[in-house]
C-alpha cells in the first residue's frame, strides 16, 4: 500500500504539472487578446501563442521560451501576464509538429512524452525556429522595435544560447534557472545584456553561474544575476500557483523576480 500511495502521488504530481488548472483558469478569465499564430519553419508548421496588452501604444515584444515540458498552460499564462504589464509576448511551441500526429504540446499524452520530444530536438533547428519567430516578432505592427527573449529551465538555457546567435537583433536576454553555453568562446558573440534569475536551492544550475560570469567578463559583456535564497528550480511556475503559501520561498522568489523582470523590460 505504501508503494501504491507513492505511485499515486507521483502520478498526481506529473498530471498536475501538465494540466496546471490554475493557469488554465487564468487564461480563460483573461480580458486580453490572445491568439495562435503559425510560422513555417524547418519544413513544418510552428505554432506560437501570442498575447497583446490592452493598450493603444506601441510596446516591446518579448519572446518566451518554454521549459523542457513544452508550451504548457503555465507558459501560456506567463505570456498573458506579460501582456497584462504592457508587453506583447510570443511563445513558440518548439515541439509542435516535431512528432508524427502531434500538433502542439497539449496533444502529448503527458509531460514526460513532451520532455522526450524536447530532448530529441536538433539544437540548430531550435536556433532556426527562434530566428523565424524573431522575424515574426519584428513584423508585429503594434511593436515598438524593442525585442527581448526570456526562458525557463531548458528555455532559460536556450535564451542564453540565442543571445549568442541573435547579435544586435534583440535588446536583452533574460535567463531563468538556465545554464550558459558550454564553450567560453561562444560568449564572445553576445551583443546584449544578459540577466539571470536563479533559485538558491538549485545547485546543478547554480554550479555553472561562475563559469558564465567569467566568460562574460572575459569578453566585456554584461551579465547581471540574482540568486533567490530558499527557492528551488522552476520557482517561477511553482511560485505562481495560487494555492502556495505566501511565505513559501518559491512565491517570494517569483514575486521578486517578476518585479525585477518588469522593471528591466520597462527600461530596455
Amino acid at each position: 500500500m505504501k508503494y501504491l500511495a507513492t505511485f499515486i502521488l507521483l502520478l498526481f504530481s506529473v498530471t498536475s504539472a501538465f494540466s496546471q488548472s490554475y493557469a488554465i483558469n487564468q487564461l480563460e478569465n483573461s480580458p486580453r487578446h490572445n491568439e495562435w499564430v503559425t510560422i513555417e519553419s524547418n519544413d513544418r508548421t510552428l505554432h506560437n501563442f501570442v498575447a497583446y496588452p490592452e493598450s493603444s501604444e506601441p510596446a516591446p515584444v518579448v519572446i518566451v521560451i518554454h521549459e523542457n515540458r513544452g508550451l504548457n498552460a503555465w507558459a501560456r499564462s506567463f505570456t498573458d501576464q506579460l501582456a497584462e504589464k504592457g508587453f506583447i509576448a510570443i511563445a513558440p511551441d518548439l515541439i509542435s509538429n516535431t512528432v508524427d500526429g502531434i500538433e502542439k504540446t497539449s496533444d502529448f499524452t503527458n509531460s514526460d512524452a513532451a520532455r522526450q520530444a524536447i530532448y530529441d530536438l536538433d539544437p540548430d533547428h531550435v536556433t532556426t525556429d527562434l530566428m523565424n519567430v524573431l522575424e515574426y516578432a519584428k513584423s508585429i505592427s503594434a511593436g515598438n522595435g524593442q525585442i527581448a527573449v526570456t526562458g525557463f529551465c531548458w528555455g532559460g538555457s536556450q535564451s542564453f544560447r540565442f543571445a549568442t546567435n541573435a547579435g544586435d537583433m534583440i535588446d536583452a536576454a533574460f535567463v531563468f534557472y538556465g545554464t550558459g553555453p558550454d564553450k567560453a568562446e561562444a560568449y564572445s558573440s553576445i551583443q546584449v545584456p544578459v540577466y539571470g534569475f536563479y533559485g538558491g536551492n538549485d545547485e546543478r544550475v547554480n554550479s555553472t553561474i561562475e563559469d558564465s560570469k567569467e566568460a562574460m567578463d572575459k569578453y566585456d559583456k554584461t551579465f547581471q544575476y540574482e540568486i533567490y535564497e530558499g527557492a528551488g528550480h522552476a520557482y517561477m511556475r511553482r511560485g505562481d500557483d495560487p494555492s502556495a503559501a505566501s511565505d513559501d520561498p518559491n512565491v517570494k522568489a517569483r514575486n521578486a523576480s517578476w518585479e525585477r523582470l518588469v522593471k528591466l523590460l520597462e527600461n530596455l
